[in-house]
Formats: C-alpha cells, structure tokens, sequence
C-alpha cells in the first residue's frame, strides 16, 4: 500500500496543505510546535482508527473553524483509491472511499493499514491496562471484520448495561433485575468472544515480539505475553453475580473484557514495573515491529509506517538495530533536528513551519 498524495485543510494548524509522498522514504522535518506530528496525525486517521494522541474531533479543527478536511489518494493491490474525510468540530463527522459513503470509520481498515511509532509508546509497557488492551484491540480491528462487528455490539451493550445500573441508584428493582438479565446475556456472549480473539493474538503475537526485542535489545531475553483476566476461570455469569451489589452501588460494569489487561513479562518480572527503562523502550518498539509483521502476514501487504521523531528518544546502538529491523515499506518519518540513523535513505524530503509545507532537497 502506497499513499501518494495528502491534503490537509483546517486540520489543526494545516490551514491549507497539501503534499506527495515518496513511495519510500518521506523525511519531514521542522521545529517542535509547527506542525510536524498532525501531518503524521492526519495521516494516520486514514484507516479508521482513533488519534493516536487520543484527540477528540473538536481538537483536530483548526480553531475558528467548523470542520477540517482529510483527503487522500492511496495505490493498492495495484489500485488507485479517493478517500475523503470531513471532521465536525461539534456533531457527526463522515467519510467517503472512492465517492462512496462509509457508514463506520473502521471498515478504511480494508483500504488502508498503518502502524505508528511515538514516543509514547513507552506507555504500552508502563502505562494503564487501556493501553495495553487499545494496542491488541487496534491489530484486531485493523483486519478482522468480525472483530470490528463484535467491539461495535460490545459497546453498544456496555453502555446500556451502565445507564441500567445507574438508574438503580443502589437498589435492584424486579423490573431492573429483568432488564439486566437481558443485557447480561449479550453481555456475556460478546466479552467471551472478545477475550476469545485478544487471547489468540496475544498468543501468536509472542514469538514476534521476542524476536524483534532481542534484535533491538541487541541480547537474547525472553519476553512473555498473557491475557489476563479475573472472570475467565470462573465464567463471566459467576462474576457478575458476585460484583452484582457493588455494581448497583457504584453504577457501572466492573467485570468482563473491559477491565482486563495484557501482561508483559521480561526474564519472568513483570516488565511494568521491574524493567529499566531502556528495557522497556525495546519492549515498545518490538510491540511496534511485531504489529506490522503481524498486519502484513494478515491482509498479505505491508501496511504504511509512520515514525514521529522516535529516533531522538534512542540511544546510536538502538537506534542502528531499530532501522536494520525496519521492513520495506512505505515510511514517513518526522524529526527536529534532520537528523537521522545511516541506514535511512529519505527520496522526499519537506520542511514544515507554521503549518506551511516547503519542499526540501529530493534524494
């Protein structure tokens, strides 16, 4: 997959922007602030998927203005594809494939596969549970239709179970205890299929990430992966009948595929809170690489790779061993200062200040 040309109109502090991409290597420098990640940012809302900075749309509009524009033309499986994207500041946003109207964002993830490397990706080891279950549940949605089908109903399910336990105000009507038993059910059937997919990945995932950690690591360690849950052994319906009383009192689900988490575990200590932090950096970036193999083996082409100024946050021999473990693909890749590992070879290179692209020297 190929993306070869991006516009960006009142997109955060893009204005009017448009760019083409190298088939390759795209190195877009500039200082810090002027723009250089919510090109990245623009780019990387193409499949479908959330911010990776975690913006709400209101903050993706260029102030002052009701909307922002995305539009992008891609090469895949040897065709050309249109997408556009309209992003309301307050109410619903759209998109568009190829003229055509996309009900659900997601369903760009047939079209386009990206995998982004941040410097916050030290959060995937050190950080909170959500982390961990929005990187395992992004791989899923980015190939697996019935995933994206089962995540939407699960939603959907949780959100009506919580607004049901709220109404309760601490006391469990039969009225409620009926309605709950209704949710329950489909509530049940949609955490253990979730678990179900996110236990399989975590699963065929670990060989990756052992792979790429002792390549970037540069030393040969084991790294361990495991689902966990507290509902699983005992079966959901148990659980829930046991958190029942403190579900009303509190008004929200408090067991089932949304409070669980994915344990990462290097030489058998948990890596969270026993590995230093260079230990943890390799972790991430093995997260990272392992994800676009793991894309690419699933959808058979090598999903876009966006790199925003990682490189200033490694050390020269991680830095060396990250580019020998890049795959061919396409790469856009940020950096403050210009400067970048031997290794990569940019055959575009742009400048960006004030949110105002200027082309730099073509390698």
């Amino acid at each position: 997959m190929i993306v070869s040309q991006l516009w960006l109109i009142d997109f955060r502090n893009h204005a009017s922007t448009e760019l083409r991409l190298d088939s390759g290597v795209t190195l877009i420098t500039g200082q810090n602030g002027h723009g250089k990640t919510n090109l990245l940012e623009g780019l990387s809302l193409l499949n479908g998927h959330k911010s990776f900075r975690g913006a709400t749309s209101e903050s993706l509009v260029k102030s002052g203005s009701e909307f922002a524009v995305i539009r992008a033309q891609l090469i895949r499986d040897k065709r050309e594809h249109l997408i556009e994207m309209k992003i309301v500041a307050s109410g619903r946003s759209r998109v568009q494939l190829n003229r055509q109207v996309i009900k659900r964002f997601k369903d760009l993830s047939d079209t386009v596969s990206i995998v982004v490397f941040s410097p916050d990706d030290l959060e995937l080891v050190k950080g909170s549970p959500g982390i961990r279950r929005n990187y395992i549940d992004e791989i899923l949605l980015g190939f697996d239709k019935n995933f994206r089908l089962v995540k939407t109903n699960f939603d959907r399910v949780i959100k009506q179970r919580n607004n049901l336990l709220k109404q309760g105000r601490g006391r469990l009507s039969k009225e409620l205890e009926a309605s709950l038993s209704i949710w329950n059910s489909q509530f049940i059937e949609l955490s253990e299929a979730i678990s179900k997919s996110r236990t399989e990945l975590v699963r065929d995932i670990e060989p990756l990430v052992n792979t790429f950690y002792s390549q970037v690591a540069g030393k040969k360690e084991q790294v361990k992966f495991k689902y966990e849950t507290t509902w699983m052994d005992k079966g959901l319906g148990k659980a829930l009948h046991e958190v029942r009383h403190e579900e009303l009192r509190r008004g929200t689900t408090l067991v089932g595929p949304h409070r669980d988490d994915v344990i990462i575990d290097l030489n058998n200590l948990v890596s969270r809170t026993h590995s230093s932090q260079g230990e943890q950096r390799s972790l991430a970036l093995a997260l990272r690489l392992s994800e676009h193999t793991y894309m690419a083996q699933q959808i058979n082409d090598s999903p876009l790779i966006l790199l925003d100024d990682v490189f200033s946050e490694l050390d020269e021999g991680r830095s060396k061993r990250l580019v020998e473990c890049l795959p061919s693909a396409q790469i856009i890749l940020t950096s403050a200062t210009g400067t970048i590992p031997i290794g990569i070879n940019p055959g575009k290179k742009l400048k960006v200040l004030n949110g105002r692209i200027s082309s730099g020297e073509d390698g």
